[in-house]
């Protein structure tokens, strides 16, 4: 067959891609046989700087890695439609041009016992077309949609992302599927949602304690080079996994890992974190990688809106300076307590004043005085663990706490004051209430309130260059 006179015979920009034939496993050299005018034209395409964007002038024949970097996912792609005789439709945006390729794949049938073929035909585009982004198969749009509509309906999305992450791994044929953060600013991680195949001999990331993914997700970013996803779907790509990234390729044989999917979460430019998917199905790869690929854009939104709505609920009930509730978590919690929501059979209240605030705000300035606050309050969290630690305001603080022993409490309350009657440290005014038979919120704080008074009374007596100027 004369491959250039079938490519000629397309109007879109084409070419015809060969792939070996081998039985060994090893790695298949992909070829490009043929293209028409359009599409030599586009490799020898120049930048506006004036840049080739391919390396070299088109030769038919030559192994593509010729005329573009190495890629995965393009060499899958290949095996996929001219060995195992699938149409293959993607849109991808490789990282190392500034355009998006809309390709399609069609199986040839030709008789040569060293090569299969294929055409490859593509369209470059410099604006992401979102109508061939959401051009996928009746069955991935079905499976995404249930992910999507299980997402948006959801009021706890820990549970329903479990779900979700055990869905996609069934629907891959995998062993394991995980949604892992990262933050590279703070250098953690963490797995949000996960799913193991049991009665396998592969952990769970989470079991892996002893591992910093952290190290690995940087060296992800590099391996994915901008892609929406890396597919290692058999030993040639994993041997290339060994050469580019060893350590990682280290813990994937140890994990008894053989393919691998991975997806970057991102959302308006942000990374999340990633999507990983282990040993799943190798005959269903073109597939899977649609699903994962379209799953990702969701999966990513609703994590990044629960990550807003967390940072909203700290900034509406956490104090910024001290880091203990503020005085908005505190009126909440008491108004529960006179609705009756809450339960409980002793209650306590604490009001602790911190002392000395001012003259170390007027002798040594306002950021001396916030780092007693901070001192404070951090004196105060670890003194009254299990408690609930208020900043009220200013300098004042409120601990409440219920189902405490008296006696256990007496005891904080009592070192905190003989600590304060010692030079140089932080010291409080402290009004100490107890009720063993619970009794109203209300109350309590009246009762402690006085008592704090009285105690900042005999403070300030003991020490009366400490005392507050009064504004007439």
């Amino acid at each position: 067959m004369d491959l250039q006179e079938l490519v000629d015979k397309f109007h879109t920009m084409t070419c015809i891609v060969s792939i070996e034939k081998r039985n060994d496993g090893k790695a298949r050299t992909v070829r490009i046989e043929a293209g028409n005018e359009d599409y030599v034209r586009s490799m020898e395409k120049v930048d506006d700087n004036g840049n080739v964007i391919f390396k070299e002038k088109f030769v038919p024949g030559r192994r593509y890695e010729h005329y573009m970097k190495k890629e995965l996912n393009f060499e899958n792609f290949c095996y996929e439609c001219a060995i195992k005789k699938k149409p293959i439709h993607a849109y991808i945006r490789p990282e190392y041009y500034d355009f998006s390729i809309n390709m399609n794949m069609m199986p040839l049938n030709i008789e040569d016992p060293e090569k299969a073929y294929c055409t490859f035909s593509q369209e470059l585009s410099f604006e992401e077309n979102l109508d061939e982004m959401s051009n996928i198969s009746s069955k991935t749009s079905s499976s995404v949609l249930q992910t999507c509509i299980k997402l948006r309906g959801t009021k706890d999305l820990h549970k329903t992302m479990d779900e979700v992450i055990e869905d996609i791994r069934n629907i891959c044929g995998a062993s394991y599927c995980c949604v892992l953060l990262t933050d590279f600013n703070e250098n953690t991680w963490s797995v949000f949602s996960d799913s193991l195949k049991p009665g396998l001999n592969q952990h769970s990331i989470r079991d892996l304690k002893h591992v910093d993914f952290t190290e690995y997700a940087r060296s992800w970013i590099k391996q994915l080079r901008g892609r929406y996803c890396l597919m290692i779907a058999n030993s040639r790509d994993l041997e290339l996994i060994r050469e580019t990234n060893p350590k990682w390729y280290d813990l994937l044989v140890k994990e008894k890992i053989e393919t691998v999917a991975l997806l970057p979460l991102q959302y308006t430019g942000t990374l999340l974190g990633f999507i990983l998917v282990t040993n799943f199905d190798t005959s269903n790869t073109v597939n899977i990688k649609e699903t994962l690929e379209l799953s990702s854009f969701f999966i990513a939104s609703e994590i990044a809106n629960y990550r807003l709505l967390n940072q909203l609920e700290v900034l509406s009930n956490q104090d910024l300076l001290t880091g203990l509730l503020n005085r908005n978590s505190m009126n909440n919690k008491i108004s529960k307590f006179i609705k009756g929501e809450v339960s409980y059979d002793s209650l306590a209240v604490i009001f602790a004043d911190l002392n000395g605030l001012k003259p170390i705000n007027d002798s040594q300035g306002h950021d001396a005085g916030d780092e007693l606050l901070k001192s404070a309050a951090h004196l105060l969290r670890d003194t009254f663990i299990g408690c609930d630690c208020y900043r009220a305001g200013g300098d004042e603080f409120l601990v409440i706490a219920t189902n405490q022993p008296k006696e256990d409490l007496e005891a904080k309350v009592e070192k905190l004051r003989q600590d304060s009657m010692i030079p140089g440290k932080v010291s409080f005014a402290i009004g100490f209430y107890y009720d063993e038979h619970g009794g109203k919120i209300r109350r309590a704080l009246h009762e402690a309130d006085n008592n704090m008074y009285e105690d900042k009374k005999r403070f300030y007596d003991r020490f009366p260059a400490n005392r507050r100027r009064r504004i007439s």
